[in-house]
């Protein structure tokens, strides 16, 4: 996936937002979805964003319009997300999608 950065586009991927200075168009729609097969890094944050109500990354920052996405220095997961209702979810450092739960996150391609 990728981000509009004042005219030169970024991997989100390789990039941890912490700029307000990115802009996103709000008509972005993901072009195909498939499911996680194994746990990585980028799979527990999704599992992060996705058990807050977003899709992903991306969908956050859209939404929240230049809210900086708190993550923890050790290990680079998430670390807090604002709900749509205003409430916050707050996340460990460790490993929060269990095995169990791996197939239900969704990866969506742009």
């Amino acid at each position: 996936m990728f981000l509009k950065l004042i005219g030169q586009s970024v991997s989100v991927t390789s990039l941890s937002i912490t700029t307000m200075s990115c802009t996103t168009d709000n008509n972005y729609k993901p072009k195909s979805m498939s499911r996680a097969k194994r746990w990585t890094a980028e799979v527990e944050n999704l599992f992060r964003f996705q058990d807050a109500g977003y899709r992903d990354e991306l969908e956050y920052i859209q939404f929240k319009q230049g809210v900086l996405i708190d993550r923890w220095p050790e290990t680079g997961f998430v670390k807090k997300l604002q709900r749509r209702d205003g409430t916050f979810y707050y996340f460990s450092r460790k490993r929060e999608c269990h095995d169990r739960d791996v197939h239900k996150v969704k990866m969506y391609k742009y």
